[in-house]
């Protein structure tokens, strides 16, 4: 029965052919009640063909109403005063982030959203996220990240904290059979490569240092495919249908079977927006972010750099 049948957000996204942060915002709104299940959050069908008749009829959709004592359905995910927060991004620290928020700021509640750094940014101006995290190289001036949200935000009042710095470079095969040294080397004939989506910091990178040395994009197999995270690049590379991919260093020693080679440390960044009701869970973001049980958490991972992690970088 449509009583029982309830979905995921990926399922709305699809369902509706909109992206999963549009799925989120409508979640925000309160135009999709949800409530979570463990760590996942669904939609009931009823909820989902209410949604779809009040935008047939192009009514205002009401706020979501809290869920009746007593009613059997799981945790509601928005309680009164409880305030959703989109944390974009695909490295692990945003999921520790995310657990200490919930614990440390009992108003709001940290929900994930695993997108690229250029499609994050696109989000946070939409209003579809919180806190957005980012490494985007600006291969004309070599800086990360503030090029661009400069370029993105303009008008916006926000601040940027730095997470932490991580080594990125190149995944080849075992014994790096093509001798792939440098981004220069990417110019060499044949090569096949396993590449990330539109978007994403991993794409930004290698489109910039392509540019940079004059190679055509064309020229390099593969490139118009897109994976959608640097495990799935680097396992491209490890079942040896490409010759290379760019990524960071930690998916290469969790996937194994795969050289890596460093070329360049990336900044990974948060950003922020300054408002009002925004400041409470701002300021916990950066008491955690230099917290001992934080930082204590990320060191035993390896390949990551807190040397600055907390730093606020820019502030508008």
């Amino acid at each position: 029965m449509t009583n029982d049948v309830s979905y995921t957000t990926e399922e709305i996204a699809k369902l509706l052919k909109i992206s999963k942060l549009t799925v989120y915002d409508l979640i925000k709104k309160g135009e999709l009640p949800a409530y979570r299940v463990g760590k996942q959050m669904r939609i009931d069908a009823t909820e989902l063909e209410a949604y779809k008749a009040r935008a047939r009829e192009g009514r205002m959709p009401p706020a979501a109403a809290p869920m009746p004592s007593g009613a059997s359905r799981p945790e509601a995910v928005f309680a009164p005063g409880i305030r959703p927060l989109v944390i974009t991004g695909q490295d692990i620290s945003l999921d520790m982030l995310a657990k200490h928020l919930e614990k440390q700021a009992p108003g709001v509640r940290p929900l994930r959203s695993y997108v690229g750094s250029l499609d994050s940014l696109i989000s946070m101006y939409r209003g579809e996220s919180d806190i957005v995290s980012t490494h985007l190289l600006d291969g004309d001036t070599g800086e990360y990240n503030i090029p661009y949200i400069r370029k993105l935000l303009v008008g916006f009042s926000y601040i940027v904290v730095h997470l932490l710095t991580r080594n990125a470079g190149l995944y080849v095969p075992q014994g790096n059979p093509k001798g792939l040294r440098s981004w220069g080397d990417l110019a060499q004939p044949g090569l096949r490569i396993a590449n990330r989506e539109k978007g994403s910091g991993a794409r930004v990178l290698l489109d910039e240092q392509l540019r940079l040395h004059g190679i055509a994009p064309g020229s390099l197999a593969g490139y118009e495919a897109e994976e959608s995270s640097h495990m799935g690049v680097a396992g491209k590379v490890a079942a040896g249908e490409a010759d290379v991919g760019v990524g960071i260093e930690k998916a290469a020693s969790i996937v194994g079977g795969i050289d890596f080679i460093p070329l360049i440390r990336e900044r990974y960044d948060l950003v922020m927006l300054k408002k009002p009701d925004n400041r409470e869970w701002i300021e916990a973001v950066r008491r955690i972010l230099q917290s001992d049980a934080f930082l204590g958490e990320l060191r035993p991972i390896g390949g990551y750099d807190l040397t600055e992690t907390g730093k606020v970088l820019l502030e508008t």
